[in-house]
């Protein structure tokens, strides 16, 4: 299980919208039954106009305007049938017929424009979905993995959160974090620190060195005040950093049943081991990449007992900052206590249809990402 989950009922097939496609017709025909079966004073010709109106909500611009011209000609055959077509008030109703047919097909088109800019936008998304946050394989040495991918956002495909795993000669490095703010800056430092974390977790011996490594790829260039300035010269402001990156950076090896956690301000992760629930809080915890140039201890390594049939559960702040309609935060540990025993996969299964149940119209307040981690015997 290494995928982005989507919000239900996002997107929309064909099929919904073909078994909708008899009603304006349907429409129309009772229409011009009653109208014709009606009194003299009662003319229902103007329901007419809601057959174009109802098709351009879930058809193409011809379809649409096939529907305008069916409801055009059974208004001509309700004058022909009562008066004729030159009588004033039925000349009004299809003056008035054809405006609107038009007037909604030109905006059925403009609606069919925009999904077709929506899809493209998706089939990128989904491409540098790819190519920034990769799956992750199911088997990793004497590991199994599971993960998944929660976006807020209706039609988002990438955010700031972010995760990785790297195989080394000696064991497994694993990274998960969530990138300050929104939009494509966001998504800009999540590659940016991955692109990071590939590169130096095969290189880098131990895991200080690692996570020094990342914060060298994400610290603000001291000479470019981000207006454009010259080469070389100096900030004129003296300005805060703004983005900055959570992180938790592990190192699980192969023959040792430990594993080593360096946490850069991100939620810690949990142990879950025998029915219990164990967070993972380290002692000496960092500042959030991009920041530790205000921290003086360096990075810390902090180990923990990782035992056969162990499984760690990484998560972003989305996940426990998810709140219920009355204001409540999710309870993770709580949700995740009576899963000890599940498998990674399953875990993350319960965990993303319980997360969106909690959430008010099962729509979360910000990204979500989850790594669930099990040591085989």
């Amino acid at each position: 299980m290494g995928h982005r989950l989507r919000h239900p009922g996002r997107g929309g097939g064909r099929e919904p919208r073909l078994a909708l496609l008899p009603v304006p017709f349907v429409l129309i025909a009772l229409v011009t039954v009653v109208d014709i079966l009606a009194p003299p004073g009662v003319h229902l010709g103007p329901f007419l106009a809601a057959a174009p109106a109802l098709a351009a909500s879930f058809t193409g611009p011809r379809m649409t305007g096939f529907v305008g011209a069916v409801a055009v000609l059974a208004q001509a055959v309700v004058a022909v049938v009562r008066t004729n077509l030159t009588d004033l008030n039925h000349t009004i109703q299809l003056i008035a017929l054809v405006l609107i047919s038009v007037i909604v097909t030109l905006f059925a088109h403009l609606r069919e424009v925009r999904e077709r800019q929506l899809t493209q936008l998706r089939s990128v998304a989904e491409a540098a979905q790819q190519v920034v946050l990769r799956p992750l394989h199911e088997r990793m040495g004497p590991l199994r993995l599971a993960s998944v991918y929660l976006a807020a956002e209706a039609e988002a495909q990438i955010g700031g959160d972010l995760y990785a795993a790297a195989r080394t000669p000696h064991g497994t490095r694993l990274i998960i974090g969530d990138v300050r703010g929104k939009g494509l800056a966001a998504v800009g430092d999540a590659a940016l620190v991955l692109g990071a974390f590939r590169a130096a977790a095969h290189q880098e011996a131990d895991l200080p060195g690692l996570v020094a490594h990342l914060e060298a790829a994400v610290a603000p260039d001291p000479y470019d005040d981000g207006n454009g300035g010259a080469p070389g010269e100096p900030p004129e402001h003296d300005g805060h950093r703004e983005q900055f990156t959570t992180a938790a950076v592990l190192d699980v090896p192969d023959r040792e049943t430990t594993l080593r956690l360096v946490s850069c301000g991100h939620p810690p992760p949990l142990l879950l081991r025998g029915g219990t629930v164990r967070t993972l809080e380290v002692d000496h915890p960092a500042p959030p990449l991009g920041l530790t140039e205000f921290a003086d201890g360096g990075f810390v390594v902090q180990s923990f007992s990782f035992e056969p049939g162990d499984v760690v559960l990484l998560y972003t702040d989305g996940v426990i900052e998810a709140r219920d309609a009355r204001g409540a935060f999710y309870p993770l540990a709580d949700r995740v206590a009576d899963r000890v025993g599940d498998g990674p996969e399953a875990l993350l299964r319960h965990l993303c249809a319980d997360l969106l149940a909690h959430s008010p119209g099962g729509h979360l307040g910000d990204d979500a990402a989850m790594v669930a981690i099990e040591r085989l015997g």
